[in-house]
């Protein structure tokens, strides 16, 4: 149902003022959530009868994703269904607010919150008011007296307290409903207690029971339930209670997923480094924490308290210690944001098989591995290797119900200076809890050098990515390893001393500097600083004692399977075996145009990549500029010497970026010199349209096409960049398309190359518009076949430099909302980093210079039968030298986002 003008002016206020609030806290991760929060708000009645109450689980799944898909990934909307909708709605979350946050920051707690419940949520709200109680006793003449860190209150002060906390709780109800959110304020009934000490602080209390029925009824209504911290005695006496025990006692009582505790420092930090202490998972950490010189006074007394909570609480419940600016991004994100504690998992270490109580769980836990449960007897085959265990050394990491295994053999049965994780299997509900990272953690403690192997079509294989210094494709898995002198030779000779020495020459290594790159977090690889959702990893002991940082927070594979075994090895190329680590190196075939510009700025801050030749009859003997890794000149290169570099293994990744129906020789040529075959042999990257149509080829769109099949792949067909947008504006409503969608396209003259012609003349396009190739235009018959639907294209070209925008007309089978469209796309686009989904139309201004596409308007005619979708894309970026880097990454074994910057 629609909302009233008012109430919808309400929420478009609080969209507005949600983004001021996050601009000027600098918290840009929130903006993307809080601007989708408007055309949801304007569409929700804000007001609804108790009998309309029951949750449309669509709807709010629907909602969930939309949020997601901005702050978050595919991973996070995973954890958010299989916890927050998992328990009541009283459970979700108890948050405590501090005093200090009403007066400070009521704008952001109210729209926070807000937010929180247009997406079906019904956190439980208890606050202080400790900051203003001060001042009006102040006013009032009354001096405070503390015994204990307690504050005595004495019938004057509980007077002047009780119209204190009406005064606040008041604040934040209507600041709620501003908002359009109704919200209960409960100042009584459900804190029951008896005096703490009578004599010693007179009215205060200590809680002996909690009654849920207000809080109950205050949902079962539709209102977030706003607490104060006083509690009345059997006989109706009021008494003051601290917020932080209140909501201490509260959360025993509804036994909530999530315990927050909003403050103005945004978290715990270490006394001796300053930093903010990311996560404490307590069962691992928690002693070697109490041994820390700086662990004291508030501190201790805090964690301490927390400790005492979390065991009186299902071992899914954390507790969160974060800034209101905050509150989104913890509850819904792997990131997190403050300080996350929780019990975590306890882990024991075992070096025999007698040190298991149950062989035959062991056993279960293993036929989970991949390797093994493909197996036609997975049974007999986990036998055969629980046998070798019983002579082989081995160390084995496992919390006690097998939700985490890991099986480490140590260096002395390896014959080389790194042991090898052979066995990595772990559950789902491993993954949620983050027992993974755990005992990861436990390993790399234990063992300064590892090697391990992952199937390359591992949907998580980032998580392994993020634990290694260095990683080398074989075959159909990706090895890994980390602490390793040598790096690559070491690596190699490992592959030697298994048999595997054919591999030695075929490594090309990915070494991850840990100091100087940030780690990704999400399934594609996003280059983001994250740690692991409600749980954490043991911390590192330094020199400088307990330090525990910022860790990874999320799912990962099921399993890592062992090397030995494999069958399917890779042809060795022409290189020396013996070479010293080198970036893979890149040689680009037309690079005078404006896309192999973008490319070469690109590629000079990858990490991993590097220019080894650049091509360019035009520009040949001249130094390349805008590069500053090496010193490279331009070459004019011949199929010739294409053949010969491919030949002697002098390149990796080919990138022809030149007009159509140019590249073919030099494609034959690198083809003749033993390039792009086999999966392991060079690879090329084409950007012009000869190869599209050709099902050799790889159609490289990784947000329609499988990434492991661009991962396995050798030959790529880069997609134009009209197509691209295209194709992502119409694909998630191809099954519902009846008739022939038309697509009409402006491309800044960019898109005309640097050849003069009419297209590219700025005399000629200003305050002009040139229409060019209205039917049957290449890119025509591309998005048709890409998509299995024939449409109508229409290509202009305008002043502008660079981006592009389509409007899209899409005839419908059946009648659809606006919203239900919109869904689609959330839906589909969900954790897809350089996908966003909006409500307006978007802009060419805002895209140009970005590495992503954007898709609005969704506005659907009277019928419900048509709608006119927009799509914006840089044509130079996203439409061209972007893509063709994803495109590499996933081939060479790399994050799919690797030396992309995101927003």
């Amino acid at each position: 149902m629609a909302l009233s003008t008012k109430a919808a002016r309400a929420a478009t206020r609080l969209a507005k003022r949600s983004l001021h609030l996050t601009r000027a806290n600098g918290n840009a991760s929130a903006r993307p959530a809080l601007a989708s929060a408007v055309s949801y708000l304007q569409r929700r009645r804000p007001y609804t009868s108790p009998a309309t109450l029951k949750t449309n689980k669509l709807e709010t799944r629907n909602t969930v994703v939309q949020l997601l898909s901005n702050i978050g990934s595919k991973r996070e909307v995973e954890q958010y269904l299989s916890h927050f909708t998992s328990v009541q709605s009283q459970q979700f979350a108890v948050i405590k607010v501090g005093g200090a946050i009403i007066s400070d920051c009521l704008p952001a707690l109210a729209s926070a919150l807000a937010f929180l419940n247009h997406v079906g949520l019904y956190p439980v709200v208890v606050h202080g008011a400790g900051p203003q109680l001060n001042k009006m006793l102040e006013a009032a003449g009354v001096v405070p007296e503390y015994e204990g860190g307690i504050r005595i209150t004495d019938a004057k002060t509980l007077a002047v307290a009780r119209q204190c906390f009406l005064d606040e709780n008041l604040k934040l109800v209507e600041a709620l409903e501003g908002l359009g959110v109704r919200a209960r304020p409960i100042n009584s009934g459900v804190f029951t207690a008896d005096y703490l000490d009578k004599d010693k602080y007179k009215f205060v209390g200590q809680i002996t029971s909690v009654d849920k029925r207000p809080i109950e009824a205050a949902i079962a209504a539709g209102c977030l339930p706003i607490l104060t911290s006083l509690a009345e005695t059997a006989d109706g006496q009021t008494l003051n209670v601290n917020a932080d025990i209140a909501a201490g006692e509260l959360a025993r009582s509804l036994q909530p997923l999530k315990i927050v505790f909003l403050s103005e420092n945004g978290g715990l930090f270490n006394g001796e480094t300053g930093e903010k202490i990311s996560s404490i998972n307590l069962d691992e950490e928690y002693d070697e924490l109490t041994k820390q010189w700086w662990f004291r006074y508030g501190l201790r007394l805090k964690v301490n308290e927390i400790k005492d909570l979390l065991e009186d609480l299902p071992r899914t419940s954390s507790v969160a210690i974060i800034a209101v600016e905050d509150l989104q991004r913890e509850l819904f994100t792997d990131t997190g944001a403050g300080t996350l504690i929780r019990r975590g998992n306890k882990l024991t270490a075992k070096t025999r098989l007698s040190d298991f109580k149950d062989i035959d769980t062991l056993n279960e836990a293993l036929q989970r591995d991949p390797t093994f449960a493909a197996a036609e007897s997975p049974k007999a085959v986990v036998d055969q290797y629980l046998k070798s265990l019983e002579t082989a050394p081995f160390k084995a990491y496992a919390d006690e119900p097998l939700n985490a295994l890991a099986i480490v053999h140590p260096p002395s049965q390896t014959g080389q200076s790194s042991a090898f994780l052979s066995k990595f299997v772990v559950t789902k509900h491993g993954w949620l809890s983050n027992v993974a990272d755990n005992v990861f953690s436990n390993i790399k403690r234990e063992f300064p050098k590892l090697i391990w192997a992952v199937p390359k079509s591992s949907e998580y294989l980032t998580w392994f990515f993020d634990k290694a210094d260095g990683s080398v494709m074989r075959g159909q898995n990706v090895i890994f390893w980390y602490g390793l002198d040598g790096g690559l030779e070491e690596a190699g000779a490992w592959l030697k001393s298994q048999g595997l020495d054919n591999a030695a020459a075929n490594v090309r290594q990915a070494t991850v500097d840990h100091a100087t790159n940030p780690v990704s977090n999400t399934v594609t690889g996003i280059r983001e600083q994250v740690r692991a959702f409600s749980t954490f990893s043991r911390p590192r002991i330094s020199s400088h004692g307990f330090n525990p940082r910022r860790q990874i927070r999320g799912f990962a594979s099921e399993a890592a399977s062992s090397l030995p075994g494999n069958t399917n090895p890779n042809p060795p190329l022409k290189r020396d075996k013996n070479a010293k680590f080198e970036p893979k190196k890149v040689a680009l075939v037309g690079a005078r145009g404006y896309t192999g510009q973008a490319l070469i700025s690109l590629i000079n801050k990858h990490p991993y990549l590097s220019l080894s030749h650049v091509s360019s009859r035009e520009l040949a003997g001249q130094r390349l500029q805008g590069y500053d890794k090496d010193d490279v000149f331009y070459s004019n290169l011949n199929v010739e010497e294409v053949e010969e570099m491919q030949e002697n293994g002098e390149i990796d990744a080919w990138i022809m970026a030149l007009p159509n129906g140019v590249c073919k020789p030099f494609v034959d040529a690198v083809i003749a010199g033993g390039g792009a075959g086999k999966p392991g042999s060079s690879i090329i990257v084409d950007l012009s349209a000869d190869y599209r149509f050709d099902d050799n080829w790889t159609y490289g769109l990784p947000e329609l096409i499988k990434r492991e099949k661009i991962a396995q792949s050798t030959r790529i067909s880069n997609p134009g960049c009209y197509a691209t947008a295209a194709q992502l504006a119409i694909s998630p409503l191809a099954d519902n398309i009846d008739g022939t969608p038309t697509i009409f396209g402006v491309s800044g003259y960019s898109g005309a190359g640097t050849k003069p012609s009419p297209k590219n003349d700025v005399d000629n396009l200003r305050d002009n518009l040139v229409a060019y190739s209205l039917t049957d235009h290449i890119h025509e018959r591309e998005i048709s076949r890409q998509l299995g639907v024939d449409v109508g294209f229409m290509p202009h070209v305008a002043v502008w430099f660079q981006g592009i925008h389509h409007t899209v007309n899409i005839p419908l089978k059946k009648e659809m909302t606006s919203r239900d469209i919109r869904n689609l796309f959330q839906d589909r686009y969900a954790g897809e980093k350089l996908v966003k989904v909006v409500g307006e139309a978007p802009s060419v201004k805002k895209i140009s210079g970005k590495h992503g596409v954007e898709i609005g308007a969704f506005a659907v005619h009277s019928s419900g039968k048509r709608v006119v979708i927009c799509a914006t894309i840089d044509n130079l970026l996203k439409g061209a030298a972007t893509q063709c880097l994803q495109n590499m990454n996933l081939a060479l074994g790399y994050n799919e986002f690797e030396g992309i910057p995101l927003d």
